[in-house]
C-alpha cells in the first residue's frame, strides 16, 4: 500500500485582512537617493508587493487609464516635469521598484495620483467627486508649557499595516544632504504623511481635492517630499509656490520649527497653478502663542473649486466634531479630540466596524518642547503608543525608546 502524502498548500499571494497590527517597522538608511530607495524597496518588497495589488486606485482606475492614449499622455509629461524639477527623487522611486521588483509605472502612477484619471474629462468624462472619505485630521495647540502638533493619518483601509517609517540621512555629490524621519506608505516616497528633518522642520500633510488639476505641473507627492529638506520656512514657502512650475494637486502644510521661542506654527493651504500661472496658489494662517488651529481636508481660506462626494462630506463631519470641543490648551487635550468617535457617519479618529472603507492608520503627537514624536497605532485616548521617537537636530546623538 501506498502512502499519499498531500503537497502543503501555498499561501496566497495576498495575505487575508490581519486587522490592526500593533507594530511600526523602521529603516535607518545612508546613502544616495537611488540607494535609499533601493533599500527601502529591498527591506519592505513583500510589503508594497501586497500594498500594490490591493491598492484600489491603481488596480480599479489609474492602470485603465495608462493604458489609454491620454492617460499616457498625462503620465508622460508629468513624469517629464518631475525629472526637470526633482530627477533625484524619481531615482529615489526607481530604486524602490528595483528593489521590490514592482514595475516603476506603477509606482509612478501612484504618485500621480488623480492627475491621470483628470484627464478623463477631455474625452466626454467628468471629475465631478470623490467617493473615497480619505483623508487626515491636524490639530496644533500653542500654549504656554504645551506646543503640540497631533496628526490622524487617515487612509484606504489596505493601507492598514501598509506602512513603515523611513529614517533616512541622503548624501549624494552635488545635491543638498538631507537627513529626515518620515511616515511612509508602502512604495511611495517619504513625506506625504506626518515627519520632521534635522533642520528642525516638523509638520503634517492634509489632502485637499480641487476639481480642476493640472498634469505638467508638479505632483504633490514630490513637492511634499522635497519638504523634508527645507531648512527654514522661507524655502518651504518656496517649495510649496515651485516657481515656473506649480502644484498639480491641491493640500496643505501644517508645520513649525524647532527652535527658540515664541512658537509660531503655521497652516499652508496649497492649490492647483491656475491655467495662466506657473506658481502654486498658496495662502498661509499662523497659530502664534495661545492660538489653535485645526484642519481636515477642505480649503477654508483659498477661493479654490472642489469636488464633491465623500471627503468634504467627511471633512465637515469632523471638523464639527473638533469644534464641539473646547480648543485644546494641553497635550491630553489633543489627544482626546483626536481620539472623538462621536460622529454617526465621519469620526475624528476613524474606526468603528472592521468593514470600514476609510481608517486611521496611525496617530502622531509632535512635542515641540519635549522634542518628542509620539506614536500610536490604535485610538490614543486609551492606548498607550508604540514609540517615543526623539527629534534629533542637526549634529545632536541620537537616541530611541519604546514606549
Amino acid at each position: 500500500m501506498t502512502a499519499v502524502v498531500e503537497a502543503p498548500q501555498e499561501s496566497p499571494a495576498v495575505a487575508p485582512d490581519l486587522g490592526r497590527r500593533n507594530a511600526v517597522p523602521i529603516i535607518y538608511t545612508r546613502g544616495t537617493h537611488y540607494e535609499i530607495g533601493f533599500d527601502i524597496g529591498r527591506t519592505f518588497a513583500k510589503l508594497i508587493q501586497d500594498f500594490v495589488e490591493r491598492y484600489r486606485p491603481l488596480q480599479d482606475s489609474y492602470l485603465g487609464m495608462y493604458e489609454r492614449p491620454e492617460g499616457r499622455r498625462i503620465y508622460e509629461e508629468t513624469l517629464a516635469c518631475a525629472n526637470e524639477q526633482y530627477p533625484q527623487y524619481v531615482r529615489e522611486i526607481q530604486g524602490t521598484a528595483d528593489g521590490s521588483g514592482v514595475p516603476f509605472y506603477k509606482l509612478m502612477l501612484m504618485h500621480l495620483d488623480d492627475i491621470v484619471t483628470s484627464g478623463a474629462a477631455e474625452e466626454g468624462e467628468s471629475r465631478t467627486g470623490n467617493d473615497q472619505p480619505v483623508g487626515c485630521s491636524s490639530i496644533i495647540c500653542n500654549h504656554p508649557g504645551h506646543e503640540i502638533l497631533g496628526h490622524n493619518e487617515d487612509a484606504l483601509s489596505e493601507t492598514l499595516n501598509h506602512w513603515y517609517l523611513v529614517d533616512a540621512h541622503v548624501v549624494e555629490p552635488g545635491l543638498r544632504e538631507e537627513k529626515f524621519t518620515s511616515l511612509c506608505y508602502a512604495g511611495f516616497l517619504p513625506g506625504y504623511t506626518m515627519g520632521y528633518n534635522h533642520h528642525g522642520l516638523v509638520y503634517s500633510i492634509n489632502t485637499l481635492s480641487a476639481k480642476q488639476l493640472r498634469s505638467a505641473k508638479t505632483p504633490r507627492y514630490f513637492m511634499a517630499r522635497a519638504l523634508l529638506g527645507c531648512e527654514d520656512y522661507a524655502q518651504v514657502e518656496a517649495t510649496l509656490r515651485d516657481e515656473g512650475y506649480g502644484a498639480a494637486e491641491g493640500f496643505s502644510v501644517n508645520l513649525t520649527f524647532l527652535g527658540p521661542s515664541p512658537r509660531i506654527f503655521r497652516n499652508v493651504e496649497v492649490a492647483p497653478a491656475l491655467a495662466e500661472q506657473s506658481c502654486s496658489q498658496i495662502d498661509v494662517c499662523c497659530a502664534n502663542e495661545g492660538d489653535n488651529l485645526s484642519h481636515c481636508n477642505k480649503y477654508l481660506r483659498l477661493k479654490v473649486t472642489e469636488v464633491g462626494g465623500l471627503i468634504i462630506d467627511s471633512s465637515d463631519h469632523r471638523m464639527e466634531a473638533i469644534n464641539r470641543h473646547s480648543p485644546p490648551k494641553t497635550c491630553q487635550e489633543v489627544i482626546e479630540i483626536l481620539s472623538d468617535q462621536t460622529d454617526d457617519y465621519y469620526r475624528v479618529y476613524q474606526e468603528i466596524r472592521p468593514e470600514d472603507y476609510v481608517k486611521t492608520i496611525a496617530t502622531g503627537i509632535f512635542d515641540c518642547i519635549a522634542r518628542t514624536w509620539t506614536i500610536y497605532t490604535d485610538k490614543p485616548v486609551c492606548n498607550d503608543p508604540i514609540v517615543v521617537l526623539p527629534l534629533i537636530l542637526k549634529n545632536e546623538v541620537r537616541t530611541c525608546t519604546s514606549a
